[in-house]
């Protein structure tokens, strides 16, 4: 009945306040991002969203946190790509 896109959920355990966003390592089936943002007022989720954004080549608006927004554990989802691609594009910047 419904549409069927490809969307990807990914945990990620954010570290804000950090000097530039970057990719630091994948463990026990989460990412982990520096984000150069503090975690103040939503600051550090919209430079995570756009900083994934840029590194996964799709627009912001399709990138959305479905859980953990005040917390450091985050559930993102990704609209419009494949598990498997948002996996091998973290990994590539590594």
């Amino acid at each position: 009945m419904g549409q069927t896109t490809n969307q990807a959920r990914i945990l990620i355990q954010a570290h804000p306040g950090a000097k530039k966003s970057a990719v630091v390592r994948f463990e026990a089936g989460v990412w982990h991002i520096k984000v150069a943002a503090p975690p103040v007022e939503g600051k550090a989720n919209r430079a995570l969203i756009a900083f994934l954004s840029d590194l996964l080549d799709v627009p912001k608006t399709r990138i959305s946190i479905e859980k953990g927004a005040a917390s450091r554990r985050k559930l993102v989802v990704v609209e419009g790509m494949t598990p498997g691609l948002v996996a091998a594009r973290l990994n590539d910047s590594l």
